[in-house]
């Protein structure tokens, strides 16, 4: 089985180590470029090249168009029989038809549900208690292909994006390996998606972070929770951005976005119910625990954490 690994972020990189510990080392990883991050805007490389580069796989492409023909053209000549996709770019047609035996796609949901970029976030936000991950065919169009295998998984009461990002990245790798198996075995099934099923999770960009405190306490809670640790919920205090990137339900009642309490704890006001922000970050500043955030910026109570 001559099979291609494609992904980007920490999420694949469980997936590429399990292919490699499962006897399927791929013939290639396919990863985005090099990328200028942190404060000295240095070159480094992605999760999934470092992780290539330790299991000792060779080559590494890292093509800046997926749609660029000599991509194509490079994968061609490795003579593929399967491509795994993780947590990768749209891929035209001209690429993934190229494997004998079909390229397949890792999703973080249980699709048809949450098709889009940010699957993970928008469960929590939506306040699901049930997700999992969906291996399928890719086809044109994005998260519609046949499904191959779906493995579900509960989303606990206090899970934030960062939580139940990381115990699916690690399910999603056995899925893979399972998925990898039964095709090369020539026992895969294939099923269809309902498609009048099927719901959204595009990407999130800051005006979807801003926490809607004229919503019910357990809303603004799921809002919290799946912005976090990444991108982070934010609201404003006196024109300041503060992100709020850990929360409970609380007991009071107010004006929505009021602060209710701030003496070593923060409770705030919802349209119904109260949230306690129990973790913020302020502007170029670490996150710090509520209690130590309020010890330098005192928030004190009756001011609002909402500005229209």
């Amino acid at each position: 089985m001559r099979l291609i690994f494609m992904g980007t972020p920490e999420f694949a990189v469980p997936s590429l180590e399990a292919l490699v510990e499962s006897g399927f080392p791929p013939v290639a990883v396919v990863t985005g470029p090099d990328r200028p991050r942190g404060r000295g805007q240095k070159l480094q490389p992605t999760a999934v090249k470092t992780a290539a580069l330790r299991l000792g796989i060779d080559p590494i492409l890292q093509p800046s168009s997926v749609k660029d023909p000599c991509f194509a053209t490079q994968l061609q000549a490795l003579n593929i029989d399967l491509q795994v996709v993780v947590a990768f770019r749209i891929l035209p047609p001209e690429v993934f038809s190229l494997a004998t035996l079909g390229a397949f796609n890792l999703h973080a949901s249980l699709l048809p549900e949450f098709r889009g970029a940010a699957p993970i976030n928008w469960a929590l936000i939506n306040g699901a208690t049930k997700t999992g991950v969906t291996t399928f065919f890719l086809k044109d169009k994005v998260d519609t292909g046949n499904i191959l295998l779906q493995w579900p998984t509960s989303i606990l009461p206090n899970d934030t994006a960062g939580i139940l990002h990381d115990r699916l990245a690690k399910l999603g790798a056995q899925a893979v390996v399972e998925t990898t198996q039964r095709i090369c075995e020539g026992r895969a099934i294939e099923r269809m998606q309902d498609h009048s099923l099927a719901t959204k999770a595009p990407k999130i960009f800051r005006e979807d972070c801003q926490i809607p405190w004229t919503r019910s306490a357990e809303e603004v809670h799921n809002h919290c929770r799946g912005l976090s640790p990444y991108p982070g919920a934010w609201t404003t205090w006196k024109s300041k951005v503060l992100k709020c990137l850990g929360t409970k339900i609380a007991e009071g009642s107010g004006k929505p976005g009021t602060i209710l309490h701030a003496q070593g704890t923060l409770i705030v006001a919802c349209q119904t119910g109260a949230v306690e922000i129990t973790h913020l970050q302020a502007p170029n500043q670490r996150v710090l625990p509520s209690k130590d955030f309020l010890n330098g910026h005192p928030l004190p109570a009756g001011e609002s954490l909402f500005e229209t």
